[in-house]
């Protein structure tokens, strides 16, 4: 099958050059237009959408359902999130008709080698995230050419010139809300009468496990609460070549 991206034409021919040209050929078309592109146009029957089933998770979740609801929905379950996250998630797959939910986990024998108290996250987060995320994420994204993610723009500085396709060392990103401000979250959440996560209204703009996420004060940004004290801003699969060294 011929697609958009056969069609392409960059001067070195690179993966990163792709990018940036499938992102140039995305710029100013809605978060909408970009999804329906990079699932039936780019990259047909190679892309999975990756949710943490979060704060602002519904609305690409929703976006995707309406376009092709098969879609492959890669879930890190780190056995770490809060209740009401995975209660959430039943919820939207239910409501949204979702029908290929990927539920990931760490290898067992590799949460019984590195982590056989359960406690590796007091000890270093990092290796935490690369246990229960970053090395299942790898294991499971060799089998598509692109995943989708929800990161946007506003959410931190090391976000801030996000481009709406990138290359991470492994795979097409695509990032559909990267211009998108809480207040688009909130009118397209409202728009279409989508279930907030239930720990929003408790100060959670950004949810992650329960260990190493805080409710944010006014005025942070909306991350402020993930790792709160540490260095570490990012759990690891949003790095270039993800999981190298790790």
């Amino acid at each position: 099958m011929t697609t958009l991206i056969d069609t392409l034409k960059v001067e070195d021919g690179t993966e990163t050059a792709y990018a940036a040209e499938i992102s140039a050929r995305l710029e100013g078309l809605t978060a909408q237009e970009i999804l329906r592109l990079t699932l039936t146009e780019f990259f047909p029957s190679q892309i999975a959408l990756s949710s943490s089933f979060g704060a602002d998770s519904a609305v690409l979740l929703h976006m995707v359902s309406e376009i092709n609801p098969h879609t492959p929905v890669i879930f890190l379950d780190t056995d770490r999130h809060f209740f009401q996250t995975t209660q959430y998630r039943n919820q939207l797959v239910k409501q949204l008709g979702l029908t290929n939910l990927i539920n990931l986990k760490a290898d067992p024998q590799e949460a019984k080698d590195f982590d056989p108290k359960g406690i590796l996250w007091q000890q270093s987060t990092d290796a935490c995230c690369a246990l229960r995320k970053v090395r299942p994420l790898n294991r499971v994204t060799d089998d598509y050419q692109a995943w989708i993610t929800g990161r946007k723009r506003h959410q931190s500085a090391t976000r801030t010139h996000m481009p709406l396709v990138e290359w991470d060392g492994r795979n097409y990103k695509v990032n559909p809300l990267a211009t998108w401000t809480s207040e688009d979250i909130k009118a397209y959440m409202a728009e279409n009468d989508l279930p907030p996560h239930p720990l929003v209204e408790q100060g959670y703009p950004s949810i992650g496990c329960f260990p190493c996420t805080k409710p944010v004060e006014e005025g942070q940004d909306a991350r402020a609460g993930r790792w709160a004290g540490q260095e570490k801003t990012e759990c690891g699969i949003h790095s270039v070549a993800y999981g190298e060294g790790i």
